[in-house]
Formats: structure tokens, C-alpha cells, sequence
């Protein structure tokens, strides 16, 4: 039986392309709200931005060089806005910084030539960013493989796709710019086989469902996504359950689409938050011991770029969300 709600109608042009380039967000807009009005710009902009490594300061340098527009114009930092103003932000790119090959231990489930397929620990941001210089998967990948593909920049080698921070499991990242193509090729035509396993709140009553919602920048709160017909983005998220629990589900999740967030988001919606997360969880103290969000990527299946084989590998859950499941299935 499938649940779906709000399904998004797109045109074949406004389809899905899940590449690590459509992730660049830096620009940004919204339209200021009553309760908003009277603010100042600096100050409303860094809230509404929602980004701790985005400081006043920052906003302020950024409103001087007119990466800040207040309907359509420059402004100056001390300008008060308006209900139904419409503040843009396009973040400037950022300064070059080096970056450095480390000597982090890494889970290299495939390597070749054109291709490298690891297990990502729970914890480690994929590419450095804003708060996050180094200490990532690119950072660690440099190191091991000396040569990664350059289409995505200096500061993304080799990065195809990403999952989150605080997501485990399977990622796949291209050696050359012939891997890059193809792999990226392969996720905007969704041929790509990406399949999480996650514990949710919650007994979901269907066996088998689809998740067809749009996914768009929560106007309250920048920094978080949220189910959103203007602005959003088509979304879709496949589940199997596999075992019920007594206030659990242990579920399968097979992503059609890949937007940031896009599984904690949709089970949220659904009403079956993930077990540890943070943010779209809600039910804290509630983790069964998980030290983070209870989802692991692990299945991923691809074209090989240059052999044309097809491949497809499989990781085991961390042991803690391993222990989480051992707790409800001896209750």
C-alpha cells in the first residue's frame, strides 16, 4: 500500500539532476514577515540565515559588496526592513585554501582505477566547508588515492554524491573526469541503486510505500529543509518496513532523488522520525544508545564508468545502531 502526499508536478526539465553541483546553495531569498518587521538588515540576515558559521560581522562585509539585495537593490547594514520585503543573498564564492592530504584512517570497500567506494564513519563531513576545514572524506581521499577528479572543484575532488554528516554507509567517488561523468550521469537518470537502512518512532502500519514531496529551505528557519510546494524541489523516497517493534520500525529506504536531508525530512512528514536525530527526530533522550541519527546507506549499486559492469556492495550497520536493534528485538 503507498502513501503519497503532496506529489509535485514537473516537467521533464525541471527533473531531478543529483550531482554534488546542485548542492552549491549560495543564493538565498525570502520575503520578510510581520513579526520580522522593523529589523535591522544586518541583524536580520544573520538570523534568518540560521547558520552558525555565518556571523554578523560576515553579513555586514557581505551587505558592503552588495552580495545582499532588499528588493532588488543594495541597502546598508543599519536599513530596516519591511513586511513583504524580499531579501537575496548570494553568498560570494569562497577564498582558495589549501587542501591537505591527512592520514585518516578510511573503510575502502572498492578501489580501481576510475573508481573508490567507501564506508563513511558516522561523524565525518564528506567535502571541507563552512566549520568543517579538514578532518573530511576529500581530506582523507587525498591522501589515499593522490588522484580524484576535478570537475567539481578544488575544494570537492572526486565528489559525485554526498550523505550527511551524521549518515553512515556507502559513498562512491570518481578518480578522473571520464568516472565523474558517467557516475554523475547515472544519479540524474536515478539508475543509481541507493538503499538506507533506518529505525524510525513510531509502527508504520503500510508494508511498502512511496514518499512523493517536495523538499525547499524552511522559511522559519534557513538552516533546516521542510516539506514545501513553493520553492521546493521534487523529492521521492521508497520504503519497505522490515521489522516492527512495540514504538519502533526498523525501515528500508530506497532513494529515487537525493536532496539534502531528504529521508530525515520525509519520515518526519510521514509522522516516523528517525531514532537520534537531532534535529528532525523531536523525541530526545529516546535513542536506544544510538550516539547519532540511527540511518546507514547501506546498499550502493552503479555502472562501472569504463567497463560497463555493473556493480553493487553492501555495509554492515554500525554497532550501535546494531545494539539499538538487539534492545528492541529482546524487549
Amino acid at each position: 500500500m503507498a502513501t503519497e502526499k503532496n506529489p509535485a508536478k514537473s516537467s521533464p526539465s525541471e527533473e531531478w539532476e543529483q550531482t554534488a553541483m546542485e548542492e552549491n546553495e549560495r543564493m538565498h531569498e525570502w520575503t520578510v514577515n510581520a513579526e520580522q518587521a522593523g529589523e535591522r538588515a544586518d541583524k536580520h540576515v544573520t538570523d534568518s540565515m540560521g547558520d552558525p558559521a555565518v556571523s554578523r560581522s560576515q553579513v555586514q562585509e557581505w551587505i558592503r559588496t552588495g552580495a545582499v539585495t532588499l528588493n532588488g537593490a543594495p541597502c546598508k547594514p543599519n536599513a530596516r526592513v519591511a513586511e513583504g520585503d524580499r531579501v537575496v543573498v548570494e553568498i560570494p564564492e569562497p577564498e582558495p585554501v589549501e587542501l591537505v592530504p591527512e592520514n585518516i584512517p578510511l573503510e575502502i570497500v572498492y578501489e580501481d582505477a576510475d573508481v573508490v567506494v567507501i564506508n563513511k564513519p558516522r561523524g565525518m563531513v564528506v567535502h571541507p566547508a563552512a566549520g568543517h576545514p579538514n578532518g573530511t572524506v576529500v581530506n582523507a581521499l587525498l591522501y589515499l588515492c593522490k588522484d580524484l577528479s576535478g570537475i567539481n572543484g578544488v575544494m570537492r575532488p572526486g565528489i559525485v554524491h554526498r550523505i550527511d554528516k551524521d549518515t553512515s554507509g556507502l559513498l562512491m567517488a570518481a578518480k578522473n573526469d571520464l568516472a565523474h561523468a558517467s557516475l554523475a550521469e547515472q544519479l540524474k537518470e536515478h539508475s543509481v541503486n541507493r538503499r538506507y537502512l533506518a529505525i524510525v518512532y513510531g509502527v508504520i502500519p503500510h508494508d511498502r510505500g512511496t514518499i512523493d514531496a517536495p523538499l525547499g529551505r524552511d522559511p522559519q528557519d534557513r538552516k533546516l529543509y521542510t516539506v514545501t510546494e513553493k520553492g521546493g524541489k521534487r523529492a521521492v523516497t521508497h520504503f519497505a518496513v522490515l521489522e516492527r517493534f512495540g514504538d519502533y520500525t526498523l525501515v528500508e529506504l530506497k532513494l529515487e532523488t537525493g536532496r539534502t536531508h531528504q529521508i530525515r525530512v520525509h519520515m518526519k512528514y510521514i509522522g516516523f522520525p528517525l531514532v537520534g536525530d537531532p534535529v528532525y527526530g523531536g523525541r530526545a533522550g529516546r535513542t536506544l544508545g544510538m550516539s547519532g541519527q540511527a540511518l546507514h546507506a547501506g546498499v550502493l549499486g552503479f555502472v562501472h564508468p569504463r567497463t560497463g559492469e555493473s556493480l553493487e556492495f553492501s555495509a554492515p550497520m554500525p554497532e550501535d545502531m546494531e545494539h539499538a536493534l538487539n534492545i528492541l528485538r529482546t524487549r
